[in-house]
């Protein structure tokens, strides 16, 4: 039976969109996060009004807000009645009236402005990471064995932790109804909310964190996918635990990382703390955190190319207890959007 709303509520919430900034505030949030600055161009309207109508659209329980550093963004409510009403009232708008047009067009120049900065950040970089890909697989080989790992599963929650570009929440997004990325480096954050910001449906969003202290309650998530990540951490170890504490039981842990190699230089000139990591290991660490690990896979560079090359290694654990269930509660969702 679907969740219902008290008349106060409801009154509320209507009260609180009843205004026509808000309106398109709302709006906006639908498809997808935005900051107060981001908004404030947007609408053309100063930033103490804007976060003013922000104020009462949160209090009403129509959006969600998360810090990140001294920045604050919102999106629209999920998990909730009142999450749903929000949605209920968007869903009603003309897309092609006026004002709402203007509004989506100046916020999608505003989406190309920020992706086209991020890019420029990373082509400063594409040499590095070039070279490090070279060194294994070809990556649609690695997708495409992670993609098979969740075969059949669907989550209602997928935590991706170390996001970088984002590119773990496109390639799950049709085995999640929602995704949370999460990361340290403001330039990934940036890039990733950008290259998300494409799509309508704001299911996926990312948010700074520390991957040792995750700003989420216990049992949250159906999935949690770390790839390519344990090898920069001083401590993988207590990483899996802080990964396996939001798991719900019978929630899946997906790890991609290379296996053991001695190629120092990755140690010197690309901040790898780890030189991979063996089977032993993993499940060592799995174990402890209150995991069983189901299986594993490795995928070597080809016969051609080996000698100073890299092999990838998939692990996948499950947390103890009862199977996950289908959905999560909306309550629990709800909590992961005010942990800060």
């Amino acid at each position: 039976m679907p969740a219902t709303l008290q008349s106060e509520a409801i009154v509320a919430a209507l009260k609180a969109a009843a205004e026509p900034t808000r309106l398109r505030i709302l709006l906006l949030l639908a498809g997808s996060e935005l900051s107060v600055k981001d908004l404030t161009r947007i609408l053309g309207q100063s930033q103490p009004r804007i976060s003013r109508h922000l104020k009462l659209l949160h209090e009403a329980g129509l959006i969600e807000r998360s810090r990140e550093g001294s920045w604050v963004y919102f999106t629209l409510g999920s998990g909730t009645p009142t999450a749903a009403l929000a949605r209920s009232l968007v869903a009603q708008v003309d897309a092609s009236d006026g004002s709402v047009a203007r509004d989506h067009a100046r916020a999608e120049t505003l989406k190309l402005e920020r992706e086209a900065a991020a890019q420029s950040y990373f082509a400063e970089h594409a040499a590095e990471w070039d070279q490090i890909r070279s060194l294994y697989v070809a990556e649609a080989e690695v997708e495409g064995a992670m993609i098979q790992a969740v075969a059949g599963r669907t989550y209602d929650l997928l935590v991706d932790l170390g996001t970088g570009t984002g590119r773990m929440l496109e390639l799950f997004a049709p085995h999640y109804r929602r995704g949370l990325g999460i990361d340290v480096n403001h330039a990934m954050l940036a890039y990733a909310r950008a290259k998300l910001g494409r799509g309508t449906d704001a299911r996926a969003t990312v948010r700074q964190g520390d991957l040792y202290d995750l700003a989420l309650g216990d049992g949250v998530a159906g999935a949690v996918v770390m790839h390519q990540v344990l090898h920069f951490l001083s401590d993988p170890a207590r990483a899996i635990r802080e990964a396996a504490r939001i798991l719900l039981p019978g929630g899946d842990l997906l790890i991609v990382d290379f296996a053991p190699h001695d190629l120092e230089f990755l140690r010197e000139r690309f901040a790898h703390d780890r030189l991979g990591f063996a089977r032993q290991a993993i499940e060592g660490w799995v174990r402890d955190a209150g995991l069983d690990l189901l299986g594993g896979e490795e995928l070597p560079p080809p016969r051609t190319q080996r000698g100073d090359k890299l092999t990838v290694s998939l692990w996948l654990a499950r947390r103890r207890g009862a199977a996950a269930p289908s959905s999560t509660t909306p309550a629990s969702i709800d909590r992961l959007q005010n942990a800060e």
